[in-house]
């Protein structure tokens, strides 16, 4: 069953209580979706390491609940 953008953005929340999450429905179909999530936390990492804070915060959902996922990350300025 596919994810909704607001479970999406309440999961990411959870781990980045501080994060800015914009979500697009990629196709409309509740299973593509495009993520720019910003945050403190990813201040002075790498992009892979920023990107896998969010996919932790998914807990394993991706491939199965969360078909894709185009995720954008970035520090506040």
């Amino acid at each position: 069953m596919p994810m909704n953008a607001a479970d999406i953005e309440h999961l990411i929340k959870q781990a980045l209580p501080d994060a800015e999450i914009s979500i697009t429905d990629l196709a409309g179909d509740g299973d593509h979706y495009a993520a720019h999530v910003v945050s403190k936390e990813f201040a002075g990492k790498t992009r892979v390491a920023q990107h896998k804070l969010v996919f932790d915060a998914l807990g394993g959902r991706m491939g199965g609940e969360l078909h894709a996922l185009a995720l954008t990350t970035a520090a506040p300025k």
